[in-house]
């Protein structure tokens, strides 16, 4: 297993992760949980991300009845929580979600509570809320980390303005600024990772937990041929996810690389993971699964990266056709 500085901090975090999203409390059984929390912790992963939203919480439940029962030393593995959204649901309280000092604070507790531990490794503003001035963002986040709360703070899915807003206000009262930053990244979406946040990388410094590698399946070639009823992309609420992911466009790009990685000697997945490890900025891949074997076959991607010579990634964008310009080189 590979292990990478958290942006300019001191943690080192292992290149591939282990995140609930979709799988715990909701897809799977708590036992299958287990299971690939062990095969996940067995192979040198050190980090599970979660988040207040996640199947409502009840992510968070079953991951901390699992460290719980695991027993493992608590400063052998990274935990984190992600709170915005609260608990979701239409009947939800103003005051229970948000990026405002109150739901913040809140939400710690009730995400420690449910992994049961004494400190979140990493706590993440799960989204830019545009109803709350970010002073009072980060100076909460810089004060649940002086009450031994969280370690580090970070953003999901900010533009590298309101990253640099916060860095700004962190530097002007002596606060302790965002640490990490949480985007989607994979083969069909590159912006945010290649250029939005290219000045950001070499000025403050920015760790990446990056999720959906594969585009929340797409990118494991399961939807060449037709949109099968069992698949994620059926759940309420992500409706969405075919809108950005399934267009013809992006389906004749995956039906391409997959007969480019059978050409490699490797499969679709593989590659889709791989070429992500190949981004230097990227200090984490969240991966999720709702198998053993899928885990254990994701486990072999750094097997595949050698693969990735500048040739191969050459071949890969010419198929890809989506490479992000610049706008500094026009």
């Amino acid at each position: 297993m590979e292990y990478k500085n958290l942006g300019k901090s001191g943690l080192k975090v292992s290149r591939i992760s282990f995140g609930s999203w979709l799988t715990f409390g909701k897809q799977i059984g708590d036992t299958t949980a287990e299971d690939l929390m062990t095969i996940a912790y067995d192979n040198g992963i050190n980090f599970f991300d979660n988040a207040e939203i996640y199947a409502r919480g009840q992510s968070e439940i079953v991951m901390g009845e699992i460290l719980k029962k695991k027993g493992w030393r608590r400063d052998s593995y990274i935990v984190s929580s992600k709170a915005f959204f609260g608990l979701g649901g239409k009947d939800l309280p103003i005051t229970a979600k948000g990026l405002n000092r109150k739901h913040l604070v809140e939400a710690c507790e009730q995400a420690l509570q449910r992994l049961q531990v004494d400190y979140l490794d990493l706590y993440f503003c799960h989204r830019p809320d545009k109803e709350t001035p970010i002073e009072e963002t980060v100076w909460t986040m810089h004060n649940l980390i002086q009450q031994g709360k969280i370690l580090y703070w970070g953003t999901s899915e900010w533009s590298a303005q309101e990253i640099m807003e916060a860095h700004m206000i962190a530097k002007q009262y002596n606060l302790i600024g965002p640490t990490m930053e949480q985007p989607q990244y994979n083969m069909l979406h590159r912006d945010k990772m290649e250029v939005e946040y290219s000045q950001i990388f070499k000025t403050v410094g920015l760790g990446t937990t990056i999720w959906s590698p594969l585009a929340s399946g797409v990118l494991t070639g399961k939807y060449n041929d037709g949109f099968p009823k069992d698949t994620r992309l059926n759940i309420e609420g992500l409706e969405w996810l075919k809108d950005t992911s399934l267009a013809e466009a992006h389906l004749e790009r995956v039906r391409n690389l997959t007969s480019f990685s059978q050409e490699l000697g490797t499969t679709m997945p593989l590659l889709g993971l791989s070429w992500c490890l190949k981004n230097d900025n990227v200090s984490t891949m969240i991966l999720g699964a709702s198998k053993t074997s899928q885990l254990e076959e994701n486990l072999k991607v750094f097997d595949v990266i050698p693969l990735l010579t500048d040739e191969v990634m050459e071949k890969i964008d010419t198929i890809l056709n989506n490479k992000p310009v610049d706008p500094a080189f026009l």
